[in-house]
């Protein structure tokens, strides 16, 4: 089995600079803006989720006014290395701050990952498990 969708709240105060962030660092990834529910509940999505029509999201994100203050950790899956090297440039270019550049990680010998905190604080990964 698969993680069907994930979402991620972040203040609402936050949420459009966040949603100009995500558009702009997982376009590598081939994710983009499909759904929208009202002001504050956004959905992106790609080409890889798992229904034939492709419009539907799998990553979302959540206005809450109400916020804790614990950020989230969220990986995506690349096929490669050049995509995470890609949405590490992505990311950084559109507000995110740099919370480690693209590289091998000590998890097993062919993690290579980078880590970008988003507007609201949250760290997102973008990781590639195949040997090149």
């Amino acid at each position: 089995m698969t993680i069907d969708h994930m979402v991620l709240y972040v203040p609402e105060d936050k949420h459009a600079q966040c949603l100009q962030f995500y558009a702009e660092a997982l376009k590598p990834l081939g994710y983009e803006q499909r759904q929208q529910y009202g002001e504050y509940v956004v959905g992106f999505g790609g080409k890889h989720h798992t229904l034939p029509d492709y419009k539907t999201a799998n990553f979302w994100i959540l206005g809450h006014k109400d916020m804790p203050k614990m950020p989230a950790h969220t990986a995506f899956t690349s096929q490669d290395r050049a995509t995470v090297d890609a949405f590490h440039a992505a990311a950084i270019k559109a507000g995110g701050v740099d919370n480690g550049a693209p590289g091998l990680r000590q998890y097993h010998p062919d993690y290579y990952a980078a880590f970008v905190y988003d507007p609201a604080g949250n760290n997102i990964e973008v990781v590639c498990h195949r040997h090149e």
